[in-house]
Parts: C-alpha cells; sequence; structure tokens
C-alpha cells in the first residue's frame, strides 16, 4: 500500500475484478499483512490467504482438473473452505457446495447432477461422517469421485498426520502434488479465467422435487455484493462473524467474498449456538453480524443476556422472504446497533433489494429495502403485466444479477426468467412509491424453515423411499420458532403397520433435520379433487385444527 494511503481507498464502487480469485490476488497485494480469514484454529492474512490459492489452485491442475470442471465441496464453515473455494476457482474449475446438512442421498444427487469430478469434504463433523454416507448412498460415485479431506477442526492437516481414509487424499498429501505444476502454468490458468466464466454452481430447492442448480458467473457475483454493500456497509478492518453457512450465497458471497471485497476479516463460525455467538462477539470483537430472523430471535431469548459485552458489535443484517417487523425494533432497541434487511433468492445472485444506511426505522422494519444499483424490480399480475406502486403481486427482477440459467437445464431456466431478462420470483410483494419493497406472501408451495428453503415434493419424495408408504403429502405450516415447518400427511401401503414414531425416525434417517417433519397424520386415503389433484388446502386446513388443539 502507497505511503500515506488510507485504507480502503482503493476500493471503489466502479472497481471490477475479472474474477473472484482475480479479487484474492489483487487484494493479497494492495492488503498484505492485514487479517483476511480468521477460524481460531487458522490465521491467514490476505497475502497469506492468496499464497493458499495458488498451492490449492495448482494441485488442483496437477490432480487433472481441467477449466469448467466442476468441483464439490462439502464442508462446514472454515478458513479450510475458503481456501479449498478460491483454489477451484484459480484453476479456472466451477466450484459445487454441497449443504452440510444434507444425508448421502442427497449429496449424492448434487454431486452427480453437476457432473463433478472432485470433492472436497470435511473429516468426521459433529459425528457425521460425510464420505461414509456418500459411499452408502451411491458407491458408484464415491468411487469415481477425486477426494480431499479437510480436518474436521478447520485448519488442514491441524489434526496430525494427513488423516485421510482409504480412497482419499488427505490435505498435504493433496497440496504436495501441486509441485509438479509451475508457476507460469498456474498464472497461465488464473488469467484465463474471465467474469462472464461461471463461478460456481448453487443448489437450490425448487418445486419439482428436486434441487436445481444455479449457475452464477464470477462477475456478476462481484458485481452483486459491491451494489448490495451500497446498503450493507461493510468497511475496511470490520470484523464480521458469518454463522450463515458457506454452502448458501448468504455465508458465501455475503459473507467471506464480501470481506475480500473491502479489506475486512472475515470469521467463519461452523454451528450456530447463541450463547456461544453472544461469547464470540465479546472475546473477538466483532463488529458485524447477519443471519435470518430465527438467528436473532434466539440472541435476543438467551437469558443474561446484557452480562454479554456487545458494545463492538455496530450492525446487524437479517434477510428472508418475509421478517416479523417486531423483530426488527427488537434487534435496533435492545442490541443497540443499526439493523439492515435485504432481499434476493439464489437466482438473482441472493441479491435484488437492501435497505440503505438513511432508511428510518419504519422502512427498516417493515421493508426489505429498494433495488441495489442495477437491478430493476416490479411488481405484475398473473399475465406478467406490471402493477401500479402499492398493488400486490408476484416480484419480478432484471439486471445483471439474475442467473444465466439452471445448470443444464434449459425447461426449468425458460419458466422463470422470459426472453426479456425477467425473473420471475414466485415471491408476493408490494412496492410503495419511494420503490421500498415489502414481501407479503409466497405463490410458489416451496416453504422456509428457519432460513432454509423447503420444496414440498422433494420432501415427498424422500418419506416415499420408505416402502412402508403408498402416499405422502407435505406442505408449510406456521412455527413460532422456525417461521414455518413440514407437516406430512401419510398413507400406509395395504397390510403395513407404521406408526408416526417411525416415519419421523426413517425421515432422519433420509434428509436433512430442517426438512424432516414435525408434524405427521396418517390417513387412510389424501383428499384430492376430480381429476386427483391432492388438495392441500383442505390439508392446511386440517393442520390449524390440530396444531391449535
Amino acid at each position: 500500500m502507497a505511503s500515506g494511503e488510507v485504507p480502503g481507498q482503493r476500493i471503489r464502487a466502479d472497481q471490477r475484478f475479472a474474477s473472484i480469485a482475480g479479487l484474492v490476488r489483487s487484494q493479497g497485494d494492495a492488503f498484505d499483512s492485514v487479517g483476511a480469514i480468521d477460524d481460531g484454529e487458522w490465521h491467514l492474512t490476505y497475502s497469506q490467504l492468496a499464497a493458499a490459492m495458488e498451492r490449492t489452485a495448482r494441485a488442483l491442475i496437477a490432480a487433472g482438473v481441467g477449466p469448467g470442471d466442476r468441483v464439490g465441496l462439502w464442508a462446514p464453515n472454515s478458513a479450510a473452505w475458503v481456501v479449498a473455494a478460491v483454489g477451484v476457482h484459480a484453476c479456472g474449475a466451477v466450484l459445487v457446495p454441497v449443504n452440510t446438512r444434507f444425508k448421502g442421498p442427497e449429496a449424492a444427487y448434487v454431486l452427480r447432477r453437476s457432473g463433478c469430478t472432485a470433492l472436497f469434504v470435511s473429516g468426521e463433523f459433529l459425528g457425521v461422517d460425510y464420505l461414509s454416507m456418500l459411499q452408502e448412498a451411491d458407491p458408484e460415485l464415491a468411487g469415481q469421485l477425486a477426494k480431499v479431506v479437510l480436518a474436521g477442526s478447520g485448519r488442514p492437516g491441524a489434526e496430525g498426520p494427513d488423516p485421510a481414509p482409504p480412497g482419499a487424499l488427505g490435505w498435504e498429501s493433496f497440496l504436495r502434488r501441486g509441485s509438479e505444476v509451475t508457476g507460469a502454468g498456474y498464472a497461465d490458468r488464473l488469467a484465463a479465467v474471465g467474469p462472464d466464466d461461471p463461478a460456481d454452481v448453487i443448489f437450490t430447492s425448487g418445486t419439482t422435487g428436486h434441487p436445481k442448480g444455479v449457475v452464477l458467473t464470477h462477475g456478476q457475483s462481484l458485481r452483486a455484493y459491491e451494489a448490495f454493500n451500497v446498503g450493507f456497509g461493510l468497511r475496511y478492518g470490520d470484523r464480521y462473524l458469518i454463522t450463515n453457512p458457506f454452502f448458501h450465497c448468504f455465508g458465501y458471497k455475503a459473507g467471506w467474498m464480501l470481506c475480500l471485497l473491502v479489506g475486512a476479516t472475515a470469521l467463519p463460525h461452523a454451528v450456530f449456538d447463541a450463547e456461544a455467538v453472544l461469547n464470540r462477539v465479546e472475546r473477538d470483537r466483532i463488529t458485524v453480524v447477519a443471519g435470518p430472523p430465527t438467528m436473532f430471535t434466539s440472541i435476543l431469548e438467551v437469558p443474561d443476556r446484557s452480562r454479554h459485552d456487545l458494545s463492538s458489535l455496530r450492525y446487524a443484517f437479517t434477510a428472508a422472504s418475509s421478517i416479523p417487523v417486531a423483530l426488527v425494533r427488537r434487534m435496533q432497541a435492545e442490541l443497540a446497533v443499526e439493523v439492515g434487511t435485504g432481499y434476493g433468492l439464489t437466482e438473482s445472485t441472493a441479491v435484488a433489494s437492501v435497505t440503505r444506511p438513511g432508511d428510518d426505522a419504519e422502512t427498516v422494519a417493515s421493508t426489505v429495502g429498494s433495488a441495489v444499483p442495477g437491478v430493476e424490480l416490479r411488481i405484475v399480475d398473473g399475465d406478467h403485466v406490471e402493477l401500479p406502486a402499492g398493488e400486490p403481486g408476484e416480484v419480478a427482477i432484471r439486471g445483471f444479477n439474475v442467473t444465466p440459467g439452471y445448470w443444464d437445464d434449459p425447461e426449468a431456466t425458460a419458466t422463470v426468467i422470459d426472453g426479456d431478462g425477467w425473473l420471475y420470483t414466485g415471491d408476493i410483494g408490494i412496492l410503495n412509491d419511494l420503490g421500498h419493497l415489502r414481501i407479503t406472501d409466497r405463490k410458489k408451495d416451496l416453504f422456509i424453515v428457519g432460513g432454509f428453503n423447503v420444496s414440498p415434493a422433494e420432501v415427498e419424495g424422500l418419506l416415499l423411499a420408505d416402502e412402508r408408504l403408498a402416499q405422502v403429502a407435505v406442505i408449510g405450516i406456521p412455527d413460532e420458532r422456525l417461521g414455518e415447518v413440514a407437516a406430512a400427511f401419510v398413507v400406509p401401503r395395504n397390510g403395513m403397520q407404521v406408526g408416526v414414531a417411525d416415519i419421523v425416525a426413517s425421515a432422519r434417517a433420509r434428509m436433512a433435520n430442517y426438512k424432516v417433519p414435525r408434524h405427521v397424520e396418517i390417513l387412510d386415503a389424501l383428499p384430492v379433487n376430480a381429476s386427483g389433484k391432492v388438495l392441500k388446502a383442505e390439508l392446511s386446513r386440517r393442520a390449524a385444527g390440530r396444531t391449535q388443539a
């Protein structure tokens, strides 16, 4: 950094990097010894992160990973996750993050559907062995993938001499292979990655029964979060505790990537626990926290919260399709911080609108802000005709932030993005005269459990893997803590005896915990109309009556 230059001056609204890896290399020079990633086990300055990225990329090249190849990453938040991700970017490959809550069949679907040829995976985490689950679910796929194991503590190699099961490489053994690739070979590969190249394929639940892979490019990702930061306001020197999972844009792009854009320090947090978060805010002098509404509800309900010194906190951000106004007001009053909110979906790089620092408390509490620079929002009716301000309708988004499409699925892409580039979200909202957006409902069946999208069709398919069940219908029902939870109505096969506890246990073995139905009812038959379509509205009324009783 030049003498007399104020830290952060290099970060300009019009600054562009060719790729995420190009960002890391550039900021390694610009910020040098400034802390980039600190997970308690592994501390990396900006220059050290750039060096770790090069070692990882060279090892991937030596392993035969080519431009455009897909590489999975199935691990909890850590410095190692970031190093693996930027290494994938730097060699020109495409990152495929995998949800850490997935069971084997769910992860296998994502890895096989995206055509991954390699996988970074954590060692045992919270008693879960990801590789064993994958092997059990899809032995053929598990055998075909080149697998690199990250240490469970977060820092590669931190748990001793390169732990890895048969058929996989430990981190240090993997990195040693990079010596076969010259620095010039690495530089050529990095230079070839451009802004229009895919950076990642991020799978998100839809309404078709399986997650769909959303393609996001390097250029749109970087530009989207430069625009987002106009409202978010992350600064050079901030210490940002990232509890949102890195497999989602909220923890990845609005998390550690945003830190790299401005010269802040990212502090990954692997497992959310409200007391632990408060302890870290106090111990690590955290200045920024972000998360879904459920996270802040849990924090606000911690007994004796006042015994923690939270004076370092200056900003808290929450996002979801629907944010309780009362929660925003509690955050403002009880945490004594500036609060921001925003809205987006993976198909829009998880960015569409955001509140601004000058917005009044009522705007922050009752809306998700206004469109970020370069993005258009409008409200349309069922024929996609724009509605006037104040009228509810479907939210549509257009701009550089909209995905080029779903991975290898042009038909699904055409159902949500029209020929003029408008993305139809399925969310119902209202725009006021000032351009502030309020989300009021969802058009699609998809519901949200604690910040995670859940597809009823996907849960139904996983439940039907239990051979004792003939029919299943799943809906979302209100829940005080999580916002919504799954409710399942099941019809056993003829002659089969099955209890609610059996169904729940079977579900826990097949799907992530947030998808597991909290309400299960066994029926003789599902209610259907004349054409045989299940009447889910009737099931919703039935569930409401039972849960209120």
